[in-house]
């Protein structure tokens, strides 16, 4: 990752994946660049194009609130997206840190081991899973990478198989990832998943480039587990208020649906392989 110019890479990212169509303006026979051109996104922004230009190079690093509010409706910016752009532009002393423990809260713990038939996991700021009650450990288990979710999508042999639309789970894995890194790029946990997969992955290349950000908040998920076969579960995501950066989520199926009931076989198998408990893994971020 170039940490230097983190504000003209996002702004460069989001423009080239904007056709002129989007915005009423002509493509034209003559566009030598992909999605729109500097000066198209200045004028929709009401800035003068030379402006415009020293934020991509960055020679201009710290727009006013009222630019970026601009810049966010000229590119059609979604509520994430916003926040992560007036992070960027406004982001403050960044410091390197040592490589710290991320822990969870036993009361948190011991409320996932009441959920028996809630499959629950607690996932840290580069998406590794930190904890897990005993039907949340059971839906991921069995992978070379279960306990790290990026890794999981991104270089495990079985990701596809297990996630049936996968282009959809590594999409939103990546959104989710720059979504809770925000502008803490000396992270180090960071620096060595999008290190690591930077040189061992293609798509996870590809998708990281277009700068896409999006909080893991609520979705619906298929998964294709391999003692029970196709679920279809809905998940929400909760913020850790005491503990910065980590999320609780928690996964249902419909009710009355197969997935339920494949759901309560895989807890039937859990419970004679294991009592319930929530497990903690030890993390270094």
């Amino acid at each position: 990752m170039d940490r230097d110019n983190l504000l003209g890479q996002f702004l460069r990212a989001r423009r080239e994946l904007i056709r002129p169509e989007d915005v009423n303006l002509p493509a034209g026979s003559r566009r030598r660049v992909a999605g729109l051109r500097r000066e198209e996104v200045a004028m929709l922004a009401g800035v003068s194009a030379d402006y415009y230009v020293r934020l991509e190079q960055g020679r201009e690093r710290h727009p006013s609130a009222q630019v970026v509010d601009a810049l966010a409706r000229a590119l059609g910016l979604t509520d994430d997206a916003v926040a992560h752009l007036h992070q960027l532009a406004n982001p403050g002393v960044r410091r390197r840190r040592a490589p710290r423990q991320e822990r969870v809260s036993p009361n948190l713990l011991r409320m996932m081991t009441g959920w028996s038939h809630t499959p629950a996991i607690v996932l840290g700021r580069s998406l590794t899973v930190l904890a897990h009650n005993a039907l949340g450990g059971a839906l991921y288990a069995g992978h070379t990478y279960s306990a790290d979710l990026v890794r999981l999508v991104f270089l495990d042999p079985d990701a596809r198989e297990f996630f049936p639309d996968w282009e959809r789970a590594a999409v939103n894995t990546v959104a989710g990832l720059r979504a809770v890194a925000g502008a803490d790029v000396d992270d180090p946990a960071l620096i060595e998943v999008v290190g690591e997969l930077s040189l061992r992955s293609e798509s996870f290349r590809r998708l990281w480039a277009r700068h896409d950000v999006r909080h893991k908040t609520h979705d619906t998920k298929r998964f294709h587990h391999r003692l029970v076969g196709e679920l279809t579960l809905h998940y929400e995501s909760f913020t850790v208020n005491g503990a910065p950066g980590q999320q609780l989520v928690v996964y249902q199926a419909e009710p009355g649906s197969p997935s339920e009931q494949a759901l309560a076989l895989l807890g039937s198998l859990t419970a004679e392989l294991a009592p319930p408990a929530a497990a903690e893994r030890s993390t270094a971020e």
